[in-house]
């Protein structure tokens, strides 16, 4: 895997000041923004939303960094990251007013707009328990000073921060509580505390009201809230989840007769000759695409910096995107490198309504014969077959280049996987 600009540049600044040496005697090194602006800009070399985001370096030597000022950062082994819950939880269907004209719930493409959607369809009225709920801070500011433990290896390691710059995507009050919003509108398995943190201790020092930090992603038409508390207002690591809740805008209803419908009328495709997927999860599918139909092009470095993807993860999810049609690959005339876009058919798929779009990817799964005999039997029996019946009717379907039975049954966790989505899209 080539190495990415952010893991050169800090190869350099490593070597440069020593780092891991001085990590290894004190626990921690400070280093100041212009020291990393020498060998590339500072606010490209110190976001990282995500693990999979950390430079090589700091991957390798369970390392993090944290702002401590305007042009300050600490780099140690602290805990920065909490991964999502991935508990299944039922979706609320929510009306959204139809007299807006300025405002779409089916072309969300950024966060602030996604916000704006929970707010006029009370999604966060409902979510937050407040009925009286306001829009009142926002944007850049800065966090104040205050300190906090964080957890590494030798115990409670204290940062002290001094005015370093903190953004809100949305605060909304209510009669009791301030609601702060970090919102995302790509699925990702892990967060960076510090956006729900560094806000919260801002805020909590500032007013009497309780300080609520929600984290909500937005994708494929569903607001997904996840509500926290920290236990230890002192301590970064202390987060726990409150609650979540999934909200959808109702706008009709897919079931199983409907299903039955398309299972019947959609013919089958010969199989592309192409990798067969290896990308488990179907609405990454859908995430990925959503991020082509607002960029038009995306570079394969791009998805992996800027999004929950690591490089495999890139490859795995476009090729899957390629497979069904959605997705071309091909170089950026300009720059020569290497990226994805939508093609016609996914241009036309995501001008589609919500619920006529989950029907479309459905037809585009079950034209593929592995998918739609797996799906069938999934329906006559009420449950999942075992990953070895998948594997037969996968060695039936002429898989391109699929030789081994380890890859085979490496695979049939796809099928499983985007079974699984299509079910859970029909009603009950």
């Amino acid at each position: 895997m080539n190495k990415s600009k952010n893991d050169l540049a800090w190869e350099k600044i490593f070597e440069k000041h020593k780092i891991l040496d001085k990590i290894l005697k004190e626990g921690h090194i400070e280093i100041t923004a212009t020291k990393i602006n020498e060998f590339r800009e500072a606010r490209l070399m110190t976001k990282f939303d995500h693990k999979s985001h950390l430079p090589e370096l700091f991957s390798k030597n369970k390392l993090s960094i944290l702002p401590t000022s305007r042009g300050g950062y600490v780099i140690g082994e602290f805990e920065t990251f909490c991964k999502f819950d991935s508990t299944d939880i039922e979706i609320t269907p929510i009306k959204f007013p139809t007299f807006l004209e300025s405002l779409d719930y089916r072309d969300i493409t950024s966060e602030a707009t996604a916000i704006n959607c929970a707010f006029v369809s009370k999604i966060l009225h409902d979510f937050t328990n407040e009925e009286n709920l306001l829009p009142t801070v926002s944007g850049r500011m800065s966090s104040s000073s205050f300190n906090f433990g964080i957890n590494s290896p030798k115990g409670l390691f204290n940062v002290i921060v001094g005015n370093s710059q903190i953004e809100i995507d949305g605060g909304y009050e209510g009669d009791n509580s301030l609601n702060l919003i970090e919102a995302k509108n790509y699925i990702s398995d892990d967060f960076l505390v510090r956006q729900l943190y560094y806000p919260f201790k801002l805020w909590s020092s500032k007013i009497q009201k309780q300080v609520r930090p929600i984290f909500l992603t937005y994708s494929n038409g569903i607001f997904h809230l996840r509500e926290y508390a920290f236990s230890n207002v002192n301590h970064y690591n202390s987060l726990v989840l409150v609650k979540h809740r999934k909200y959808v805008v109702q706008e009709g209803s897919f079931n199983l007769e409907a299903l039955s419908e398309i299972i019947d009328t959609t013919k089958a495709v010969k199989e592309p000759e192409i990798p067969f997927p290896q990308a488990d999860s179907f609405e990454r599918v859908i995430n990925l695409c959503e991020l082509l139909k607002q960029k038009e092009f995306i570079t394969k470095e791009e998805i992996t910096q800027n999004y929950d993807f690591d490089g495999r993860q890139t490859d795995y999810y476009s090729n899957a995107g390629k497979y069904l049609g959605l997705i071309e690959i091909g170089r950026d005339p300009l720059t020569r490198q290497t990226g994805c876009f939508l093609t016609t058919k996914g241009k036309q798929v995501f001008n589609l309504s919500l619920i006529d779009r989950q029907k479309e990817f459905v037809k585009q799964i079950v034209s593929h014969k592995a998918f739609k005999e797996t799906l069938k039997l999934y329906l006559e029996n009420g449950e999942m077959s075992e990953k070895g019946i998948i594997v037969e009717i996968m060695k039936r379907s002429k898989l391109h280049n699929v030789n081994s039975d380890t890859t085979y049954f490496r695979r049939a966790s796809t099928i499983i996987g985007w079974i699984n989505w299509i079910i859970n899209q029909t009603e009950e």
